[in-house]
């Protein structure tokens, strides 16, 4: 095999037209005759190109005019904090519902701030995927709601948005934000480390509705207080500029592309080219129920943990990188966020096909 395909978690791939376009200009941006790197954030070719990502972000995710965008640091486990810090209000208290991995983290940072009350949405037996997401009769005795619509670590994602009423819903979408096309106008909060599917690791997207904004509790500190880092346009220090330009590069390569629908088109493409393989296979297995299989992250197993161990030996060898599955779950996991190429999937199913058949 030639061809290199990274199924990388994250860091994940980004678009190889978005890194050739960084490369060319890495020691020359906008004729400066220096790297984006090595240019003020305050001066004026990054605050424009800042102004840019924010335009073209909206644009491509169709953001309402009453939401703040934030490009932070500290990654999605910051915002387990900050967010706490920034909505607990008079309510006191939060709705946590745990799907996985990262939601239980998320629930288990968020008590060192508040009170929260947890539910936990996963069904029990062989196969695992949510059964309720109607929690209207209880929400608005929150401050608010939080969930996370994709499990990297188990590969299980939530296509329908919980219902809390009136309550504020915050999500964390940083493996499947702007994989497809939801409506932002659901959300109070949206957060997601950029290094799945908008750029590197080192800068986190926040999407907050502005009346949710200038309610930091007391103690807060600046670099977690929404209100600070909105009327400092996320600049209330030096921000990650490599970070942010890579963001900006991703977005307008999207839109050139077709925007979400095509994104999305492509995603349940990739994803049901790999998943009908699994179905009809007998060698390896996904134990996530369909209506909760994950877009963006596919598990499988052999049953065998050797087996798997020399699976993903012989993939990376052959140019199928970063397949072995999180310690946590063991196995094997194929990344197929909006970067990969249908061609990439093609190439891990003929792997697949031939290991299964050498065995």
């Amino acid at each position: 095999m030639t061809q290199t395909y990274n199924f990388s978690a994250g860091p994940a791939m980004l678009p190889p037209q978005v890194l050739e376009q960084a490369q060319s200009e890495l020691l020359n941006w906008q004729g400066l005759g220096s790297s984006v790197m090595e240019v003020s954030h305050r001066g004026k070719p990054f605050v424009e190109l800042a102004a840019q990502a924010d335009r073209n972000f909206r644009s491509l995710y169709q953001i309402p005019d009453n939401y703040k965008i934030l490009f932070l640091q500290g990654g999605a486990r910051g915002q387990f904090a900050a967010i706490p810090m920034n909505l607990i209000g008079k309510k006191g208290r939060a709705l946590y519902l745990t799907s996985g991995h990262w939601s239980a983290t998320a629930a288990k940072e968020a008590r060192n701030f508040c009170t929260i009350d947890e539910v936990n949405l996963l069904t029990q037996g062989a196969e695992q995927g949510i059964v309720n997401l109607d929690f209207s009769d209880i929400a608005e005795n929150y401050d608010y709601v939080h969930y996370c619509p994709n499990e990297t670590i188990s590969g299980i994602e939530l296509f329908d948005v919980p219902n809390v009423g009136n309550a504020v819903l915050v999500a964390d979408m940083s493996s499947n934000i702007l994989s497809r096309e939801i409506d932002i106008s659901q959300f109070g909060l949206i957060y997601a480390g950029a290094q799945k599917n908008i750029g590197p690791s080192g800068i986190t997207i926040v999407i907050v509705r502005e009346d949710l904004i200038g309610n930091a509790r007391q103690d807060t500190p600046s670099i977690w207080n929404y209100a600070v880092q909105a009327q400092s346009d996320s600049m209330i220090n030096t921000p990650p500029t490599f970070a942010w330009y890579l963001c900006s590069l991703v977005f307008k390569y999207w839109l050139a592309e077709g925007g979400i629908k095509t994104i999305e088109q492509r995603n349940q493409q990739k994803a049901k080219l790999l998943y009908d393989y699994l179905d009809q296979s007998h060698f390896y297995h996904n134990r996530v129920t369909r209506q909760n299989r994950s877009l963006m992250n596919v598990t499988f197993s052999t049953g065998n943990d050797e087996l798997d161990a020399k699976f993903v030996a012989e993939a990376t060898a052959c140019g199928l990188q970063a397949l072995k599955g999180h310690k946590v779950l063991g196995g094997m996991r194929a990344s197929i966020y909006n970067a990969m190429p249908i061609e990439g999937v093609q190439a891990l199913i003929a792997f697949m096909d031939k290991f299964a058949q050498n065995q």
